[in-house]
C-alpha cells in the first residue's frame, strides 16, 4: 500500500511540475470560457411566462409539503411559516431577475 501511495505522490509531483514550467499546457475547452456564467441571457415573454407557471408549481407544491410537515407534527408551525416566507421570496426574486437563476455565489465566501 505505500509503495503504492509513493507512486501516486511522484506521479502527482510530475505533473504539477510539469504543468507549472510549460512542459505540459492544459487548454481550455473551445466556446468556453471564464464569463460564460455571467454571460447575461435574455428570455422571450412566452418563455419567462411559461418558466413562471413552472416555477408557481413547485412553489405551491413545496407549500403544501411544509404544510403536510406541520400537520403531521414533523416541525412546529413557527418554522414552517419561516421556510414558506424564504420559499415566498427566492420566488419573487426570480421573478424580478426575468426567471434566470444567479449562480455566481462568489460574493458569499464560505470557511467551511
Amino acid at each position: 500500500m505505500s509503495n503504492f501511495r509513493t507512486v501516486l505522490v511522484a506521479s502527482l509531483l510530475v505533473f504539477v511540475f510539469a504543468v507549472s514550467f510549460g512542459v505540459l499546457s492544459i487548454q481550455p475547452v473551445e466556446g468556453l470560457t471564464l464569463d460564460a456564467e455571467k454571460a447575461t441571457v435574455q428570455l422571450t415573454e412566452a418563455q419567462k411566462k411559461e418558466l413562471a407557471t413552472l416555477q408557481k408549481e413547485i412553489l405551491m407544491k413545496r407549500k403544501e409539503v411544509i404544510s403536510k410537515y406541520v400537520e403531521y407534527g414533523v416541525m412546529t408551525e413557527e418554522k414552517g411559516k419561516k421556510i414558506i416566507s424564504r420559499l415566498e421570496k427566492h420566488y419573487e426574486k426570480l421573478e424580478k431577475n426575468g426567471f434566470v437563476p444567479k449562480w455566481d455565489k462568489s460574493k458569499k465566501k464560505r470557511c467551511h
